[in-house]
């Protein structure tokens, strides 16, 4: 009997924590209980989570974090990031506090100083789609360009329970581009959020309208007499940026992360979880743990 592949969802922590956060921080609601801690970034964050296993049904789970905000793009590029303020203080004890409850259920928490998230999720959605169908779960739209036939990406959309999911078809109807033509798409037109600026005057349309015609950077550079007057001095004034922004657009998939198949199997103790949620006064998640099947000996 052929056994039925694994599912691998891979979780950007970063992600749901920070859009769990914000839902309610906005009016106020920190969920402060009686130890004097906020835990409204958890709850929303382990909400998240569970109505993601109850939707796509992984066999498998494992959740990447990002380990502060040094890393190699802010060593190449000072301006990296640097657009970000200061993580709100109602914030700042709720990100050890998910790791905890994260491995309550047994789950792995995976992060590497000096890299990000999204390059922890590129490195082991490549390794496992060997032996795995890879899902990864995030509001990030950065991640789709890790789109392959063995990957796909759930887009978190507003809400809880809603989802936008891509493939490498679903991606190239919205776009008209390969995934993988994303890093070239970004590295053109920059990127406001992680504040690198890409060739000053190019959008979204010119550059998504340059790589249908050329394919990738270098095929645009070949043909830069080919071009419109404006869109050739544009390039040729900053050149250097747009190959410095191709590398920090790319996610990194070798860097020194491991997750092994048996690791990250679903699997959790019923009355392990419900003791860290009532650790935290975590209240109203303990019936949307999911009944795990026990397997047939």
């Amino acid at each position: 009997m052929q056994t039925k592949k694994p599912s691998l969802m891979l979780v950007d922590g970063m992600a749901l924590l920070f859009r769990a956060f914000y839902a309610t921080s906005v009016t106020g609601q920190f969920m402060i209980n009686s130890k004097g801690i906020p835990t409204n970034g958890i709850h929303g964050f382990i909400k998240h989570l569970l109505m993601a296993v109850s939707s796509f049904q992984p066999t498998h789970l494992a959740v990447c974090w990002d380990m502060g905000s040094k890393t190699f793009r802010t060593e190449m590029y000072e301006g990296y990031k640097s657009n970000r303020s200061e993580a709100p203080v109602e914030l700042l004890p709720q990100f050890n506090l998910v790791k905890e409850v994260v491995s309550a259920f047994e789950i792995p928490n995976i992060g590497l100083a000096g890299f990000e998230a999204d390059d922890c999720i590129g490195t082991i959605a490549k390794k496992s789609k060997q032996y795995a169908s890879v899902s990864i779960l995030t509001g990030d739209q950065d991640i789709l360009q890790l789109l392959d036939e063995e990957i796909s990406v759930i887009l978190l959309k507003k809400g809880y329970g809603n989802y936008l999911v891509h493939t490498p078809e679903t991606f190239f109807e919205e776009k008209g581009i390969s995934p993988l033509q994303m890093i070239d798409m970004k590295a053109l037109m920059g990127d406001p959020s992680d504040n690198y600026p890409g060739v000053k005057g190019i959008g979204e349309k010119t550059a998504l309208k340059l790589l249908k015609e050329y394919q990738h950077i270098e095929g645009i550079i070949e043909n830069l007499d080919n071009l419109s007057k404006s869109h050739k001095s544009k390039i040729e004034q900053d050149l250097e940026m747009l190959h410095l922004s191709r590398v920090l657009a790319e996610i990194k998939c070798d860097v020194p992360v491991d997750c092994s198949i048996d690791e990250a199997e679903f699997k959790f103790d019923r009355e392990k979880v419900i003791a860290a949620f009532a650790e935290l006064e975590l209240r109203g998640l303990h019936a949307m743990l999911p009944v795990l099947e026990v397997p047939v000996l």
